[in-house]
């Protein structure tokens, strides 16, 4: 029931009445500013449409999409410690709240759909990393799909849950039991982290559920919540205990809607930061500092045999350095010696989160038309031809030649110019915002459509630099300038006409002769 600010008086008169009477007028003056602030924060997207010389909105359209991209490809660059070897538990809401339809389907069907995406892209930027996933649903845990390096089988068990309907009341003490149960056995050198994509309000537990995030912090797991309600006071209190190092509005989000929602769950596809803390003594430190993997070779036997990891036979597969036993795919961990089995791509496809790709920058036209680059018509990357510089229009010339100041006839029209009143300072607000704006996304999205490196200072399309940023994870530039130099000392090499020390100054000048 809503608590009311008056109090009852039973056969009162007018005077006690009036006596009782609550005033609202800070309350009114209050919602009013409030009001006012959200008026002043609405986006006025009709304003952002802007019609073409042909009399469409194409251009508009295409400015919000390389927006988009390059959204998706503006992000922290600084070179940190992470941690590349990651166990991670996603704890899955199965309640009867699931069933809400605010998030389109419904909460249910969204979350198994994204968190397919997630774990596809998950092994693709982390592929020596391991996942598990565990429901709530009717005050139990349920094991959905145990801790393994096969993101097929968390796909496919994550399809089988599509069948049942959510249902009861979830227990988040019982599902954070299980998951540090998952995560006891992860090894010191990589990371323990928990998901909870949590759609309830409440949490039906069996104990006192302060017990179990004390054991969360000494096992050194690390939580993030990604809320589909409302915050919850248990879920910010079990991020704040076991992200102390952290903000507790990065580990802890409610989704807006679906785009949002998404954007939460993909964004943990990077690695956190690892935060160094200060060794009990030399010899713990020293032992963590190396870690032993095999690299095994594939082979194809003539008749099926036996695998070691799920016992059943198969034809090909993977033979380990050490024991020699057979497991079907990589990356994982052998069964026999507990030796970790990864290949070389795994390794380099890990390794690019430590020393990510600078973000490259806009290309103003005054740039892309220089001596230096006008040469620069097509993607560097996908050879497709940038936009045409636009010509001047004739009033554009008119107005770079006519004085700034307005020229009068007599000094009666001078006069009458002077007092007229302004309705400029009517619009000043709107128009402010307009162009802070359009200024913000001028820092994200190139006027040219050519966005550069600053290695190699070579010209990319927005499609390119999107590639680049989000699977390549390096620079064509680069490479090829690194390829060219390579070719040429080699060529001098095999020619004889280089000394060392000319060399290694060609080295120095990056190839230019």
């Amino acid at each position: 029931m809503v608590e009311s600010d008056e109090e009852y008086a039973p056969d009162a008169s007018d005077e006690d009445l009036d006596a009782h009477q609550v005033s609202t007028k800070r309350g009114s003056a209050r919602a009013n500013r409030q009001i006012e602030s959200a008026f002043n924060e609405v986006r006025r997207t009709w304003e952002e449409v802007e019609e073409g010389e042909d009399g469409t909105i194409t251009k508009t359209i295409d400015s919000l999409l390389q927006q988009g991209k390059r959204k998706r490809t503006l992000k922290d660059t600084t070179p940190l410690q992470r941690g590349i070897i990651r166990h991670l538990i996603i704890i899955i809401d199965l309640s009867a709240a699931m069933t809400e339809k605010d998030l389109r389907p419904t909460r249910y069907l969204l979350t198994i759909r994204y968190c397919q995406d997630f774990i596809t892209e998950f092994f693709e930027q982390n592929p020596i990393s391991q996942i598990g996933i565990i429901g709530m649903r009717d005050g139990l845990a349920v094991r959905v799909s145990d801790m393994s390096g096969n993101p097929s089988d968390h796909i496919s068990n994550l399809q089988s849950l599509r069948k049942d309907d959510p249902r009861g009341q979830p227990s988040l003490q019982n599902a954070l039991d299980m998951a540090r149960a998952a995560l006891f056995h992860a090894p010191s050198h990589g990371t323990r982290e928990i998901l909870l994509l949590f759609g309830s309000l409440l949490s039906s537990d069996p104990g006192d559920i302060h017990t179990t995030i004390s054991s969360l912090v000494a096992s050194k797991i690390n939580t993030t919540v990604i809320g589909l309600s409302a915050q919850v006071a248990i879920c910010l209190t079990l991020v704040k205990r076991t992200n102390p190092h952290s903000n507790p509005q990065k580990h802890y989000n409610v989704a807006l809607d679906e785009v949002n929602y998404r954007e939460l769950i993909m964004r943990l596809a990077t690695p956190p930061e690892a935060h160094t803390q200060q060794a009990t003594s030399t010899v713990d430190s020293n032992a963590s500092s190396l870690l032993m993997m095999g690299f095994p070779s594939r082979v194809i036997d003539p008749k099926p045999s036996l695998c070691a990891c799920h016992s059943r036979p198969t034809s090909g597969g993977y033979l380990c350095s050490r024991c020699s036993s057979k497991v079907c795919s990589l990356p994982t961990t052998c069964p026999a010696c507990s030796l970790t089995l990864i290949l070389s791509t795994h390794l380099a496809r890990s390794y690019h989160h430590l020393f990510p790709l600078q973000n490259w920058s806009t290309v103003p036209w005054s740039h892309a038309m220089s001596t230096a680059h006008k040469h620069k018509t097509v993607c560097f990357g996908c050879q497709a031809p940038f936009p045409i510089h636009p010509l001047r229009s004739a009033t554009q010339v008119l107005k770079a030649t006519l004085p700034t100041k307005p020229v009068f006839s007599d000094a009666r029209n001078a006069e009458s110019a002077s007092t007229e009143p302004s309705m400029a300072h009517l619009s000043r607000p709107r128009a402010d915002s307009v162009s802070r704006r359009k200024r913000d996304e001028d820092q994200t999205i190139s006027e040219s459509g050519r966005y550069a490196c600053g290695s190699c200072e070579e010209f990319f399309c927005v499609d390119c630099d999107a590639f680049c940023h989000e699977i390549v994870h390096n620079c064509p530039g680069c490479l090829s300038r690194e390829a060219e130099i390579m070719a040429r000392n080699e060529g001098l090499l095999q020619n004889g006409a280089a000394a060392p020390e000319e060399m290694e100054g060609l080295v120095m000048n990056g190839g230019r002769g």
